[in-house]
Order: C-alpha cells, then sequence, then structure tokens
C-alpha cells in the first residue's frame, strides 16, 4: 500500500525499475547458463543444436513481429540455408558457410517469386536481412566452437557479453540519471554504460586469462569490444521494435521477453569475439 492508501498488485512488487520481473528473470537466465555449459562441456557439438534452435526460435520471432506490418518473411528457406550455414560453418569453413549463404539468398528470392510482384523486395529483403542479422551472425559464434579450446572461447565471449547487461542494469538501476539514446531505447543511461564497462572489463580479464590463458590485456580488449557492440546490438533492436510498433520481440522467456531481446547483444558480439580471440589468443 502506497502513503496515499493506493493498494499496489502483488506483480508490480516484483517489477524492478528497469522494468523486469527481477525472479523471473534471474530464474530464466541461470537455467539459459546452465543448459548453454551442460552443452558445451558434455557434448561441445550438441552446442550446434542450442543455436541452431535459438536462432530458429528468433527468426519465428522476427517473423511473427515483421507480420504485424504485413511483411512475409519467406522463413522456410531462410531456416534451412541459415541451419546450413551453421552446420557448414563448424564442419567446414567459412567459405561452405558462405557458399550456403549464397544460394539461401538466391533460394530466398525463387521463394518468393510465386507470390507476385507485390512486395516482393520488401518480403525478399526481410529474408535476406533475417539471414544475415541472425544466421550469419550465428556462424562466428561455431567458428569459435570449432577450436580445440572453443568451449572456452564460447564461455568468454558469452560471460563478456552478458557482464555487459548485468553491470548496465545495476548500475542504471541504482544511479542511471543520463539518457544515452533518449528517442531509442530511454532506459539505457550512461552510468549504466559506465557499469557496463566495469562489469565486462572484469569479466573479460578473468576468463582471457584463467580459461584461455591470454594476456590480460587481451581480456581488456574483449571486456571493452563486448560492452561496446552488446549495446549497439541492444540499441538496433529497440529500433526495429520501434519502427515496427511492438514492445518486445516475443513472451517466451518470463522477465526477459522474447529470445529475441536477449540474442540481440550476442548477435552482435560475437564476429568481434571471435575476431579478437583469433587474433590475440592462441589455441590451446
Amino acid at each position: 500500500m502506497t502513503p496515499d492508501g493506493e493498494v499496489i498488485p502483488a506483480v508490480a512488487l516484483k517489477t524492478s525499475r528497469a522494468g523486469r520481473n527481477l525472479p523471473a528473470s534471474i530464474a530464466v537466465g541461470v537455467g539459459l547458463v546452465a543448459m548453454v555449459i551442460a552443452s558445451l562441456f558434455v557434448v561441445k557439438e550438441a552446442f550446434i543444436a542450442v543455436v541452431a534452435v535459438a536462432l530458429a526460435i528468433g527468426l519465428f520471432e522476427l517473423t511473427r513481429a515483421f507480420g504485424t506490418v504485413r511483411i512475409a518473411l519467406p522463413v522456410l528457406p531462410v531456416v534451412t540455408g541459415g541451419t546450413i550455414m551453421l552446420i557448414g560453418s563448424y564442419f567446414g569453413s567459412m567459405e561452405t558457410a558462405s557458399i550456403a549463404m549464397a544460394l539461401t539468398v538466391l533460394g530466398t528470392m525463387v521463394w518468393r517469386l510465386s507470390d507476385g510482384a507485390e512486395g516482393f523486395v520488401r518480403d525478399a529483403s526481410a529474408g535476406i536481412f533475417s539471414l544475415s542479422y541472425l544466421y550469419l551472425m550465428g556462424t562466428f559464434v561455431l567458428l569459435m566452437l570449432k577450436e580445440d579450446d572453443g568451449p572456452w572461447r564460447i564461455v568468454a565471449f558469452i560471460v563478456a557479453t552478458i557482464a555487459s547487461d548485468i553491470g548496465g542494469y545495476i548500475a542504471g538501476v541504482l544511479f542511471g540519471k543520463h539518457p544515452m539514446a533518449p528517442t531509442i531505447s530511454p532506459k539505457k543511461s550512461w552510468e549504466g554504460f559506465t557499469g557496463s564497462l566495469i562489469f565486462g572489463i572484469g569479466s573479460g580479464i578473468a576468463t582471457v586469462t584463467y580459461a584461455l590463458d591470454g594476456d590480460w590485456w587481451v581480456g581488456i580488449v574483449l571486456g571493452v569490444a563486448g560492452v561496446v557492440f552488446a549495446t549497439l546490438g541492444d540499441l538496433s533492436e529497440s529500433l526495429i521494435k520501434r519502427d515496427l510498433g511492438i514492445k518486445d520481440m516475443g513472451d517466451l522467456l518470463p522477465g526477459h521477453g522474447g529470445l529475441m531481446d536477449r540474442l540481440d547483444s550476442l548477435i552482435a558480439v560475437a564476429p568481434v569475439a571471435w575476431l579478437i580471440l583469433f587474433l590475440l589468443v592462441p589455441v590451446t
């Protein structure tokens, strides 16, 4: 009950200043991390399935979101070709994935031909955008995984990204006063970004030095890059949602929204994390 006698619903008490149901958010986050760790360190090839399923769900959410503005995303060729890209990058090379992507682009346009000229460019472009946004980024995750120390590279990449989110959330809730991009994401603040940097750099140093036996300064590079690109990925998805006139991509994950609301940072960080680790951390 408020000082003026207003009764506050129980659900509101569970919702933080940042707009999340915090207990549900934590429970879902712990469950996702446990699933990822189990797939990485029991049979690491199982992580390919985790990535493929996650991106397929993300594609479904994008398809539903695009449908609100009458964009018909060609799902079947994108999910089929995208999954082949993922498998090809792990068991083959980036060249294999590139060939699969080129053929999928053609297949997406051919698939859309049967629906006629109206909206062809719009729908085909949405399919090619989704293929790049989800599956092209996902191939870099599997390029990290295929190394002998691949599971630990994935851990370093994911931890740096998650630490950015956690640090930004905590600092934003406690100290956030100066909006970073008020017209795109009003809840993001410069104080939150500073918290992201502190958590991201700390986690980067820890994972690179202890998990990958790399130099501490590489951890700083990974941490800063993870924060910058995670933030850009989050802002980019916020713009997509604003353009489509929706609040969340879905409601699959309690306390988080849709799966895309969690993947947006990871897919933006993946190619940068792969490049940093590939160039600066020898395989152990």
